[in-house]
């Protein structure tokens, strides 16, 4: 079976163990909706007394409770270690208490997520892709084996949000996404403005090329360091701006998934608890109206993710990211779909990592019900989709009021930041399978250097912090054998990103056939599809070749005849992985390409 062919991935509907109570169409036998459809396989009657005196022994009240009750499983992906995750403990208990209170039975588990903020340039770094298909499988896992009836979950973190929404289209059963939230913004006494998690990256550079200076002179670099690093991330919440988190959940938001406003709501903001208390009833209400992940994950919500992603300039990862989601739901969606929706959908949005303002702005100003009511009447996104409320993404959004008109965040249609969308889909003889490309209109559209190549991601990184990256002629820094398979894990390069712009290198751009963090800006290419690991073009390039970054035509090409690269591809060999064991050399073996989603349940 060809893995690449979508509708052959389809899986089949998720079979109703249903008790005698229950008709076949999951009804109970006295007319009423079967809210406990999936776990009265193990509540009714006697077949599995083991199963229910466990199920007493964790906190179920009574046999009436035992027989009649709906079991909720509610998954965070908490974990202390990161200010993205670390209150999604305490979400996930105030949904509960909700949940139970509703006269429903409420489960709390969680699965594991790893910080890019943290691991970012390191080798951590490669861990942190495939923890989307762990968390996927832990809520699979957790959901079918102990017979949930429906499930809430809690994402932080980018590989978060992906993660659980693959889940749902695995289990289908009814689900509901609470975002964890955006961090508040953070501030530099030394800088004297407003400073965030790409800050640190972006100072960094200027660090290394000797111009970090602060707004007055009065302090070294050190010091300004150390003013940031304490200072850019205040507290609990994803990083702010659109970056890849914050792109996801507002992706996910338009296209029904998760409650009004829940993709920026901030993190520690009193909104962020009463949406976890109006969880119980929207999941409540899913069970009743029987709303199952796959009815919401259509190609007209997949089209709305794509409307918001283009919109607000969001990060080259959600195309990863809604390409894997699409295909575990059996929804037929390809690179040329982003490259459509790009031509189309102008960006507007003056949001980090290339603009001035952070989601918490965003929200203060109606959040994303304004900005998709903005959208809707435009006629660029779809209302009638439904959503996970019953109702509409129209009808949600109704009593939300409209962008204020002095506002300066979401452009009027007739000034846009860039007419068209800053994703771009590009081929060439270099990316044959497709490549993803961030380009804003701020670096202008083509780019021509020479090219300098790094093996590793690492040759990169103590490149520039010893300051051998020169100003002048232009270059197209080439960092290959970081993809997928790879790297292996397809590490974020934003070290590299924000020190190139940091250093104000705009001599110079970045490709590869890794992968970006949403915080990355600037002339940059991803996703560069055959990856060096599997003998792509990328493996052929060498010191000195001239490359060409077209976005007006959507080309990425080296100016080496193709004779030459297949005779260059001849002598190449195929380096050694220096993985050969454990989580990464087992991703390694399942991961497919870039260019469908970086899946591992392809079959």
């Amino acid at each position: 079976m060809d893995p690449r062919n979508i509708e052959k991935q389809r899986q089949p509907e998720e079979p109703r163990y249903l008790s005698f109570r229950h008709l076949p169409d999951g009804t109970m036998r006295d007319g009423k909706p079967a809210l406990n459809k999936f776990s009265s396989t193990l509540t009714n009657g006697h077949d599995f007394p083991g199963a229910q005196a466990m199920l007493y022994a964790a906190g179920v009240p009574n046999r009436d409770a035992m027989k009649n009750s709906p079991q909720v499983g509610i998954a965070s992906v908490w974990w202390e270690g990161n200010p993205c995750n670390m209150h999604l403990l305490d979400l996930g208990k105030e949904i509960k208490a909700n949940v139970q209170k509703d006269g429903m039975i409420a489960w709390q588990y969680n699965t594991i997520g790893v910080s890019d903020g943290i691991t970012m340039g390191g080798e951590g770094m490669r861990f942190s892709l495939q923890t989307r298909e762990i968390i996927a499988d832990s809520i699979e896992t957790v959901t079918c084996a102990q017979h949930h009836d429906a499930c809430i979950a809690i994402p932080g973190c980018d590989k978060n949000m992906p993660g659980v929404i693959m889940a749902f289209a695995r289990h289908n059963r009814p689900s509901i996404m609470v975002y964890g939230g955006s961090i508040k913004p953070g501030y530099s006494d030394t800088l004297r403005k407003t400073i965030n998690i790409s800050s640190c990256y972006e100072s960094h550079g200027a660090y290394i090329y000797k111009n970090l200076k602060d707004a007055e002179n009065k302090h070294t670099p050190d010091e300004i360091m150390e003013d940031i690093e304490k200072h850019a991330c205040p507290g609990a919440g994803a990083c702010g701006g659109m970056y890849t988190a914050n792109t996801m959940s507002t992706s996910i938001e338009a296209m029904g998934l998760s409650l009004p406003n829940s993709s920026t709501t901030p993190a520690e903001s009193p909104a962020k608890m009463r949406e976890c208390a109006k969880a119980a009833a929207a999941i409540r209400v899913c069970m009743e109206k029987d709303i199952t992940p796959r009815k919401l994950l259509t190609k007209e919500s997949f089209e709305n993710a794509l409307v918001i992603m283009m919109a607000l300039g969001g990060s080259t990862n959600a195309v990863l990211h809604l390409l894997a989601m699409a295909g575990t739901a059996g929804v037929p969606l390809t690179l040329d779909d982003f490259q459509r929706v790009s031509d189309k959908i102008p960006f507007l949005a003056d949001l980090a990592p290339s603009g001035k303002y952070l989601v918490a702005d965003l929200f203060d100003i109606g959040g994303m019900p304004s900005v998709m009511k903005f959208l809707v009447a435009a006629g660029l996104l779809n209302g009638n989709i439904p959503t996970v409320t019953g109702k509409t993404l129209a009808e949600n959004i109704d009593p939300y009021p409209s962008l204020p008109p002095d506002q300066v965040i979401i452009r009027p249609l007739t000034n846009p930041i860039k007419p068209t969308g800053h994703i771009e889909i590009l081929r060439g003889n270099l990316a044959p399978s497709g490549a993803v490309a961030k380009i804003t209109g701020k670096e202008g559209l083509i780019f021509r250097g020479k090219a300098l190549v790094f093996n590793k991601e690492h040759e990169l990184d103590a490149a520039l912090n010893a300051g051998q990256i020169p100003h002048g002629e232009n270059l197209v820094l080439v960092v290959r054998y970081e993809g997928p398979k790879g790297g292996p894990g397809m590490p974020e390069q934003l070290k590299a990103s924000a020190a190139i712009m940091g250093a104000k290198l705009t001599n110079v751009a970045l490709i590869t056939d890794g992968r970006y963090s949403g915080a990355s800006h600037g002339f940059i290419v991803g996703h560069i599809c055959p990856e060096a690991a599997v003998g792509g073009p990328i493996a052929a390039v060498r010191n000195g070749d001239t490359i060409t970054i077209d976005a007006e035509n959507n080309r990425i090409d080296m100016d080496v005849s193709d004779e030459e690269i297949l005779e260059r591809l001849k002598v190449w060999e195929q380096p050694r992985s220096a993985v050969t064991r454990g989580v990464l050399a087992k991703y390694a073996r399942l991961v497919g390409d870039a260019s469908h989603g970086a899946m591992t349940d392809l079959f």
